[in-house]
């Protein structure tokens, strides 16, 4: 309301101000008009009166000042920006004038057309300023403040009665921010705004409490997921010290070829580690990778070649074609392959296969397999299952977790399905089309 008031106010003083101007130039201009008259008849005086102006000042043909009042004795050419060009009447507000600076002026510029050339008459009155009379803002502001204490006088009474609720629900969110009971505020009976803002705020609520418990989850892992990286990382530290300080303690008896062996099996194991912890660490910060078609089956042949200890059969389906980063579905096979190889028997089948608009890659081995009800278990940092399908020192226990992270980055799926025998690992990735 009082913006609104404002902005009607300052429209009705600039229209005032406008119409004052106009006076203003009028009035300087009916004083100006019998020095040109002066002019016309040749009976021009050098001093003229004042006649109620702030200045009169007449200039010939030539440019010269030849008449002035009193106020503009002896002062150069007003102005050259007066008159404008083919105007015989012209008007403006002019600034820091000779005899007036720092001050604004009414310049009224009348020309009058003789044998010898144009002669110019400038009046000089006073420029109406912004407020035009402290009156008009004594008046406009007095308007404003009563209907601004009108205004407020009647919406305080409406927003009071209407608004009644909010207390309530500023109470309870109070409360809420306190740690007292459940999160959610009353809802009034009325079937208003403030009844669907209460019910957005519950829902609003009902999506932070989920998110906090969530978080709460999330951080219970995380402080898991840091105990076990604690314990798997001071594993190998521990056996390499124990070994050197066994070794320091008797040299003579001490195999160190042996000892060597033994602490580069435990440097080997920590590197792994702390390279696995550092490929989760960057899939987590989401680094980007660089994709581009490829054969799924390719990649499939030039991983399966590589030398293991079981026997590895492959089903390769050739033109199965997907957009990924090389190295990392690379990865993503080899930690694979590298779980089945420690728990199976004998044999590991690798599968490739388009199936619709899916490519399906498919790792088996004959081991004794995982119970359903730890299927999603073992793609958790660090899980440890019984002993059957324990790790083994082979393992970091991080290298499903970082399987599943590269599948869900390239927008597909790792789950651990029904097999005859042993553990099947199922890879579904979109497929490029050609």
């Amino acid at each position: 309301m009082l913006l609104l008031n404002v902005i009607v106010s300052a429209f009705v003083l600039f229209g005032i101000r406008n119409e004052v101007a106009e006076i203003k130039v009028r009035e300087v201009s009916g004083r100006t008009v019998p020095v040109l008259l002066r002019v016309k008849r040749g009976k021009l005086p050098q001093v003229l009166p004042q006649d109620g102006l702030d200045g009169l000042q007449v200039v010939d043909p030539r440019g010269r000042p030849v008449a002035w009042s009193p106020a503009m004795a002896g002062a150069p050419r007003l102005t050259t920006q007066l008159p404008r060009r083919n105007m015989a009447n012209d008007f403006a507000k002019l600034c820091d004038l000779p005899r007036f600076p720092g001050e604004c002026k009414t310049v009224v510029a009348l020309v009058a057309y003789q044998p010898e050339g144009e002669w110019v008459i400038y009046g000089i009155g006073p420029a109406v300023p912004w407020y035009v009379a402290p009156q008009v803002i004594a008046f406009q502001a007095a308007v404003t403040a009563a209907l601004v204490a009108l205004a407020w006088f009647g919406v305080s009474r409406v927003v009071a009665r209407t608004l009644r609720p909010v207390s309530s629900i500023t109470k309870r969110l109070a409360e809420i921010s306190e740690g007292g009971g459940g999160m959610r505020v009353p809802v009034p009976e009325t079937d208003d705004e403030i009844r669907a803002l209460a019910e957005t705020g519950n829902r609003t609520l009902e999506r932070l409490e989920s998110a906090l418990e969530q978080l709460q989850v999330a951080m219970e892992r995380q402080r898991q997921f840091a105990a076990d990286a604690s314990h798997d990382l001071r594993s190998p530290i521990t056996a390499m010290r124990a070994q050197i300080e066994d070794a320091l303690l008797h040299p003579e008896d001490t195999d160190w070829p042996e000892t060597g062996n033994e602490v580069l099996t435990s440097l080997d194991r920590l590197q792994a580690i702390v390279a696995d912890l550092l490929t989760l660490s960057r899939l987590d910060a989401g680094a980007p990778d660089e994709r581009e078609p490829l054969d799924l089956s390719e990649l499939a042949a030039a991983e399966t070649a590589r030398p293991r200890s079981k026997q590895v059969v492959t089903t390769l389906q050739t033109g199965v074609t997907v957009n990924g980063d090389r190295l990392r579905l690379a990865r993503l096979l080899t930690n694979l392959l590298d779980n089945a190889e420690r728990h199976a028997e004998s044999q590991i089948i690798v599968t490739v296969r388009r199936q619709g608009d899916e490519a399906v890659l498919e790792v088996v081995d004959d081991g004794t397999g995982i119970a359903p009800e730890h299927r999603e278990l073992v793609f958790q940092r660090f899980t440890r299952l019984d002993a059957s399908r324990s790790r083994d020192a082979g393992g970091t226990g991080l290298g499903l977790p970082i399987a599943r992270e590269i599948a869900t980055a390239h927008l597909g799926t790792l789950t651990i399905e029904d097999s005859g025998t042993g553990a099947r690992f199922v890879l579904r990735l979109p497929v490029q089309e050609a």
